[in-house]
């Protein structure tokens, strides 16, 4: 065959349409791959709920002109938004049980947790956890994390400072049950075993701290690593068939693979220094979000490498998982700071794994 043939104009036109359908298939299947929606400034946290076919997400809106903030309840397939629920105080944190059907938001600049109706968006009531008010030498524990215990209708919220704790909320009452006090400098992260009566807590001073959720108390505390180098554990997701937690540092560029029976590291992958996690045994992989960096990694959790990098420019940050595994949701924020506020409203990201 000729190239003289192949620069035919009936052929140049025949392969001009071709690419044009091929890239088309392209953008349709990244289309389908990733979904972006643009949702309210000062998003956070979100919760999933097969059962409601929705997904809910925590944001506080403008620091200077909104006094309280928004939850907006989105479809899980579109992300349009199906529900908005004006709250007063500002909600970060976030938490769903299933059985009562009830949302949890954690108020951190308010030092409390509100109760919201799933269904209705009714706001179902608000435990104050530390009402001092805040001064040159007072600094109120602030609500971080939130899990909810079915089990026992308890929700357990990290209050972050320089001498953290545990607040263990009866969902029931809307009352506060107990004080884990002694989970170090800034214990902000936290994961629950439930069937195992165990909840976890990772701080600044570089511990994994377990409590035991029958006596509300602490059973154990373990320095990760003594390296000599400074390392803030931000958040953790748990492996529980496996025994694992996976713990994000925001300090040094790794993710630790931690025994839980134990605390003695198993792994520590390779990756930016890191925000959020969550564990998917459906798949075994584990997402972990680096918000400097702009991106999500997916981590293979058998052979413990960075199999998949995700690009979400600006700041990706918080992480959810639909029931079946299949999808995974991202909050996106945009470039803010107390000087100068974000113009656009943050993102959430959804992702067919």
């Amino acid at each position: 065959m000729s190239l003289r043939f192949l620069s035919t104009p009936r052929l140049r036109c025949s392969l001009f349409v071709s690419s044009l359908l091929l890239a088309g298939s392209f953008s349709a299947h990244a289309a389908e791959e990733m979904l972006r929606k643009a949702v309210g400034k000062g998003a956070y946290e979100m919760a999933y709920s097969q059962q409601e076919n929705a997904l809910w997400v925590a944001t506080s809106q403008s620091r200077k002109t909104d006094k309280g903030g928004v939850i907006y309840r989105l479809d899980p397939q579109s992300l349009d938004v199906t529900q908005v629920i004006h709250n007063d105080v500002k909600p970060f944190g976030a938490a769903f049980n299933s059985q009562t059907r009830t949302l949890w938001f954690g108020n951190t600049i308010n030092g409390a947790v509100t109760a919201v109706d799933a269904k209705s968006g009714e706001v179902k009531g608000r435990v104050v956890l530390d009402n001092r008010q805040r001064s040159e030498t007072v600094k109120p524990l602030q609500p971080r994390e939130l899990v909810v215990n079915e089990k026992t209708n308890t929700v357990y919220v990290t209050g972050v400072g320089k001498e953290s704790v545990v607040w263990a909320i009866d969902g029931a009452t809307l009352t506060l049950k107990s004080t884990i006090t002694g989970t170090g400098a800034f214990g902000t992260g936290l994961a629950l075993d439930a069937d195992a009566q165990r909840l976890y807590v990772t701080n600044a001073d570089g511990e994994l701290i377990t409590l035991d959720t029958a006596s509300n108390t602490i059973l154990s505390r373990k320095k990760l690593l003594d390296d000599g180098k400074e390392h803030f554990y931000l958040n953790l997701s748990l492996d529980t068939a496996g025994h694992r937690a996976f713990i994000t540092d925001s300090k040094q560029p790794e993710v630790l693979v931690v025994d839980t029976r134990n605390g003695n590291v198993l792994e520590k992958i390779a990756a930016p220094e890191s925000l959020a996690v969550l564990f998917n045994p459906a798949r075994n992989e584990a997402y972990v979000t680096h918000r400097q960096a702009g991106k999500v990694s997916v981590i293979d959790t058998k052979s413990y490498k960075v199999i998949k990098t995700i690009d979400t420019p600006t700041h990706p940050n918080s992480l959810a998982l639909s029931a079946d595994g299949k999808t995974l949701f991202v909050t996106v924020k945009q470039a803010s700071s107390r000087q100068k506020e974000a113009t656009q409203p943050d993102d959430v990201i959804r992702i067919a794994l």
